[in-house]
């Protein structure tokens, strides 16, 4: 009898696990640092809706101790009301890389909006591909691109710098480039930054400089979001 319990107990715990990886929080507390284009990407989020949920009018005015709408209040009374001072620096703070990653089954839907034209997005850097899109060894929705410490990491198309610092865990030192509207890009692992935030950027202008992974290889960690979701960069990337 002691067994069978022991076993039913086991098998009830293995068949809710799955609900307990989906658990989101359902707001937000923002800290020192924090900018709402890191707060999107760490929860797989569009910064649009981030910012229409939370009644924010200027996508970068936050400020530490205010509390975000993870999810769509469906009309009720944003928590964030629109104070405009900017929270800190421009490094975003996340937790624990893997405890955060979003859950697209348990996220609500939103209205579908018109997609801008995909840039036209070049290699990053020259390498190997040693992580494939959604490799469990791999930070996260991306790829991760073999060669050696100091090779010149470069913008994948056009754009402005929405993020570069260290503050988001598991990226190394990252920088986040907005595209336009619909598509975001993301570079990490990388040993020095050479842009910062609000820098305007050229398609093939070396951004950083490659750093090591995890064990110490050297490689960079590239992703690209289409309205806050991850996509196969593969799927966008010219022949080489």
């Amino acid at each position: 009898m002691l067994l069978a319990a022991i076993l039913a107990a086991s098998l009830t715990v293995v068949g809710c696990s799955d609900a307990f990886l989906r658990w989101e929080p359902d707001t937000y507390t923002v800290k020192n640092g924090d900018t709402l284009y890191g707060i999107a990407w760490r929860y797989g989020l569009d910064y649009r809706d981030l910012a229409r949920w939370n009644r924010l009018n200027d996508q970068n005015l936050i400020y530490p101790g205010q509390k975000l709408n993870l999810q769509d209040p469906g009309g009720a009374q944003a928590a964030s009301g629109t104070k405009t001072a900017r929270a800190g620096s421009s490094s975003p703070t996340a937790g624990t890389r893997g405890s955060s990653r979003p859950s697209n089954a348990s996220r609500p839907s939103v209205p579908a909006r018109a997609a801008d034209t995909a840039p036209g997005f070049d290699w990053p850097t020259k390498g190997h591909v040693v992580a494939g899109f959604g490799a469990t060894d791999s930070v996260g929705s991306g790829i991760d691109i073999s060669g050696s410490v100091g090779q010149p990491v470069m913008a994948a198309a056009d754009g402005r710098v929405v993020y570069s610092g260290s503050g988001l865990i598991g990226y190394g030192q990252l920088i986040i480039v907005k595209h336009n509207n619909t598509f975001l890009s993301a570079y990490g692992y990388n040993s020095t930054l050479s842009v910062r935030q609000g820098d305007t950027v050229r398609k093939g202008q070396q951004i950083a400089q490659m750093g090591e992974g995890p064990g110490r290889r050297p490689m960079l960690h590239f992703e690209i979001r289409l309205n806050g979701q991850p996509v196969n960069p593969l799927s966008y990337l010219t022949n080489r």
